[in-house]
């Protein structure tokens, strides 16, 4: 089955803006590893949209994985409806503002929604191959969450309880686009797994900051708990796909190489890491 056109899917599409692309080799000497060469061109989905690093029926199997969403009357579902009722109280706050801008997927933007939680700057200037690891591995680990939405078409949140989400201009899209598994917290997770892996003593912070950008949906009014727990699964399961991949082995060493020579070079984030950490110091008490 085709992925349906619909939020994520244009998201993916229209967000990507090509940056050469990926290495078929790792650095070979100290030398090359603090300063890694430019990046050869990757393949597109169309001109300027680079591709993920996995074909179409490489991706894990979200159907074949995920159970069916909680069923209405389920103790799980009455679980999800207690979530979001908590969730819509921090419309307006802090914590709202974060999830608005956690919910853009377009690059540069969302590029950076690790910095704090490395330290570094990620930028297509400070560190090449690694903003272009994010862009290919974001449309793998979100493409792979289409099998199961498209079969259960679950309605969201916002759409259920009529009221508004965090994203009204996205609304009419998101509409027609299932809910289940959330493909923004696929592809969170995703992220965080391969940067904990890239910064190992940064990873605490690179995953508390994945699971963040997840709960960023349900603040959002826009996914389920349900949605986002099966999402952190399908984004561990894409990236261990990935780590079959050759050239995304070989960019995980060129990513590794310029997080230490961003490091070396004393290299700061752009973002306002002070007003982040004080908007996610909001927690939401029943998320599991």
């Amino acid at each position: 089955m085709r992925p349906r056109t619909a939020a994520l899917h244009l998201a993916l599409c229209a967000s990507l803006v090509l940056l050469a692309g990926c290495a078929s080799q790792a650095p070979k000497s100290e030398a090359a590893q603090s300063a890694p060469a430019p990046p050869s061109a990757v393949p597109e989905i169309r001109p300027g949209i680079p591709a993920g690093y996995l074909q179409q029926a490489q991706y894990p199997d979200s159907l074949a994985l995920v159970p069916a969403p909680p069923a209405a009357g389920s103790a799980a579902f009455a679980h999800d409806q207690a979530v979001r009722e908590e969730a819509i109280t921090l419309r307006g706050t802090p914590r709202w503002q974060q999830a608005v801008s956690d919910a853009d997927l377009h690059f540069p933007h969302a590029a950076g929604t690790f910095e704090c939680a490395l330290g570094i700057p990620l930028t297509q200037q400070a560190t090449p191959r690694l903003y272009m690891l994010l862009q290919r591995s974001m449309v793998d680990a979100g493409l792979a969450t289409y099998k199961a939405k498209n079969h259960y078409n679950r309605t969201r949140p916002f759409v259920m309880a009529k009221e508004a989400s965090c994203t009204p201009d996205e609304e009419a899209a998101l509409r027609k686009d299932g809910s289940y598994p959330s493909g923004h917290t696929t592809i969170g997770w995703a992220w965080a797994l391969i940067l904990a892996e890239l910064a190992p003593d940064h990873a605490n912070a690179v995953l508390a900051r994945g699971r963040s950008f997840g709960e960023s949906r349900l603040v959002c009014n826009v996914h389920w708990q349900s949605d986002i727990l099966e999402g952190r699964f399908m984004g561990a399961s894409t990236v261990a796909r990935l780590h079959a991949d050759p050239t995304f082995e070989a960019d995980m060493a060129a990513a590794k190489a310029e997080i230490s020579d961003a490091r070396s070079k004393g290299l700061a984030p752009a973002r306002d890491c002070a007003a982040e950490a004080t908007a996610l110091q909001q927690k939401l008490e029943r998320v599991l």
